[in-house]
């Protein structure tokens, strides 16, 4: 099948999925769940919803059981609005992504606290956006030219530059 219908498929389960969720599913498990995205097969057999939970772990196993029990009503839903002649098996995955990116950030963030308190420079880096060492660059760039300015008894720039 055609990448650009499997992805026009997977928008569509995605976003009645969604909308079964918010507003036709009436249990309170269900709150704070977010689709993150569908993968369906090439053979459209079978996808997959990823998900993310707001909360603890208390919130996810909740929220993991009500989508157990609710699954085939979802599926029921999201197949009345697909134009497909068999509907995909459809297996609810939980989404860990956001949750690391959150700790890689955090980690990131105590980096540059952990830096800027060793090396003063690199706070003004960081809030100024220009590298601290640019204008060593420049002044050992300079000093070069000197030198070979130096070496040259006519004061006249070296072949090549």
């Amino acid at each position: 099948m055609n990448p650009r219908s499997i992805a026009r498929l997977q928008a569509r389960i995605q976003e009645r999925a969604a909308y079964c969720l918010q507003f036709e599913i009436h249990d309170p498990r269900a709150t704070f769940i977010t689709i993150t995205r569908v993968e369906l097969s090439p053979d459209l057999a079978s996808g997959k919803i990823h998900y993310s939970v707001l909360g603890d772990e208390g919130d996810k196993a909740n929220a993991a059981h009500m989508l157990k029990s609710a699954a085939g009503f979802i599926q029921r839903q999201v197949a009345r609005v697909l134009s497909v002649r068999r509907m995909p098996h459809l297996r609810w995955v939980f989404d860990d992504s956001l949750e690391n990116a959150q700790a890689i950030d955090a980690l990131i963030r105590e980096a540059r606290a952990r830096d800027a308190e060793i090396n003063p420079a690199l706070a003004a880096e960081a809030s100024s956006g220009v590298p601290a060492d640019s204008s060593a660059a420049t002044d050992v760039d300079a000093a070069l030219e000197d030198d070979d300015l130096a070496e040259d008894p006519d004061n006249e720039l070296p072949a090549g530059r």
